[in-house]
């Protein structure tokens, strides 16, 4: 059978094709429009999503047996805002995850409402890109739209309820929303009270991999797939990475290089740290997972090294680094380019070098661009750490993954075993794997996990650099609350 994972990202959606044995039979991706009406504003038509999402399956599908299509399912841009009149049309462009314009309605929450409550109601405190603020944001700015809302969804919701006509979402997605009790896995009363929003208007819940139901007719009879293939609820694209990596069950761990940084953990337990310094959510295997979200991680080095160095040969950049070198530089990095999420919450921040001498090379502050961002994944790490939850192994995947020497130094920064993939598709994948479990072709998704991730090589600690790391980030631990009160200052200039 043939299993359909559609990842609905920012710029462009991304489909995978897989069949029963998790071979990846083919890939497409088709772009849409992002809008900037105002300054930090972002959006999207969901509708641009959708004819994007057919074309592409169309293309997909292209040459391949159609009729063994069996399930499709997603991983989706997280946290925003789509809303439906009651004849279930888009009432306006959605408001996406990067959308900073909820800066009010943001602080509104963390201190008027407080958040111990929120924490309390939804194991998270509020972000401005979060769902919650954008709702507030309607509410307040836009109270014509915000009186013909009949369903608010998150944006691959409404793919799902195109292609079924059924409105519902996930628990992964929907726990960051603000409006989640992600403890207890249903929409929380309390934050729809605050929000002005009645349950009704909410999403049906599922766990990510359970059937939401069928392709309508139409929609079968345009792709030429049965009308019998089943829809999953799908993940946040966090979560369905996760999957897409095998990062599932107690304890598993993956870290993502990408412009962003994550460290994901998945637990059986659900935890939330009194600082609420990391993400607490539903995992989509059935259980829970911490998550840390660093806002600048490979993206410090491709800034180094462009935009400051200016250069494109980032391998030949990296090669005088050698081992006797890591966890010997006296150069730190603090990287804090576009602000930092976790665990400080500090749009402020900003990158910093300190600790320059004169007999410092080139070499030596690229080799601290490396170490900074793997200290700051670091940081989350340990936030878990006091939580009860220790990893002892993570999976690494994302752009900067595919450099042996950052690999190297985050498997000794964190003192952690780092697997590498042999094969690493992200969301589209952990779509594709979670329609499978949903058709029943695998009973769960630790069982899907196990049949398609698998493991190209591991990067082992070393104990002496380990030692020297440990020095190194005692020192790192640090330079955070020294800058803190000089970057207030510097962000009021």
């Amino acid at each position: 059978m043939l299993y359909i994972g559609i990842d609905l990202g920012t710029s462009a959606v991304k489909l995978l094709l897989m069949n029963s044995e998790g071979e990846i039979l083919k890939i497409v991706s088709k772009e849409y429009p992002l809008y900037f009406p105002n300054p930090g504003w972002s959006e999207q038509k969901p509708e641009d999503w959708y004819t994007q999402s057919m074309a592409g399956i169309k293309e997909l599908l292209d040459g391949q047996d159609k009729s063994q299509v069996a399930g499709i399912s997603f991983g989706g841009q997280m946290h925003g805002l789509v809303i439906l009149d009651k004849d279930d049309n888009v009432i306006r462009p959605a408001i996406l995850w990067n959308d900073g314009r909820t800066t009010e309605e943001t602080n509104y929450l963390n201190t008027s409402i407080g958040r111990e409550k929120l924490s309390q109601y939804t194991a998270n405190i509020a972000f401005t890109g979060f769902t919650a603020p954008k709702i507030l944001w309607v509410k307040k700015n836009e109270p014509e739209n915000f009186a013909k809302i009949a369903k608010i969804m998150l944006p691959k919701d409404y793919l799902a309820y195109m292609l079924t006509g059924v409105h519902c979402t996930d628990v992964s997605d929907a726990s960051g929303m603000l409006l989640f009790d992600v403890k207890n896995r249903k929409w929380s009363k309390e934050m729809c009270d605050i929000c002005g929003v009645d349950e009704t208007q909410l999403a049906a819940i599922y766990e990510s991999y359970e059937k939401v139901g069928t392709v309508k007719q139409s929609v079968a009879d345009e792709l030429g797939i049965p009308a019998s293939t089943i829809v999953a609820a799908g993940a946040g694209d966090n979560a369905a990475a996760a999957v897409g990596t095998g990062t599932v069950g107690d304890g598993a761990c993956n870290v993502s290089l990408g412009t962003s940084g994550t460290v994901f953990i998945s637990s059986k337990s659900f935890g939330v740290d009194k600082y609420n310094a990391l993400h607490s959510f539903d995992h989509a295997d059935g259980t829970y997972h911490l998550m840390g979200c660093m806002l600048s991680a490979a993206s410090c080095n491709k800034w180094w090294m462009d935009e400051i160095i200016g250069t494109k040969e980032y391998a030949s950049e990296q090669a005088p680094i050698t081992d006797d070198k890591l966890g010997n530089n006296h150069v730190y990095f603090l990287p804090y380019l576009m602000g930092e999420r976790s665990p400080h919450n500090d749009p402020n921040a900003r990158g910093t070098f300190i600790g320059m001498t004169m007999d410092n090379t080139r070499a030596d502050m690229t080799q601290a661009v490396l170490e900074g961002v793997a200290f700051a994944l670091r940081d989350s790490i340990e936030v878990a750490r006091a939580l009860g939850v220790a990893p002892e192994r993570t999976k690494i995947c994302g752009g900067g993954a595919k450099s042996p020497l950052w690999q190297k130094i985050i498997a000794n920064v964190l003192n952690m075993k780092v697997d590498i993939l042999e094969v690493e598709e992200g969301p589209s994948l952990g779509g594709a794997m979670l329609a499978a479990v949903a058709a029943g072709e695998f009973k769960t998704v630790e069982d899907v996990a196990a049949k398609v991730v698998k493991i190209k090589k591991t990067v082992e600690p070393d104990a002496e650099m380990t030692a020297r790391y440990e020095k190194q980030y005692q020192v790192f631990k640090e330079l955070y609350p020294a800058c803190k009160p000089l970057y207030e200052k510097i962000a009021k200039n």
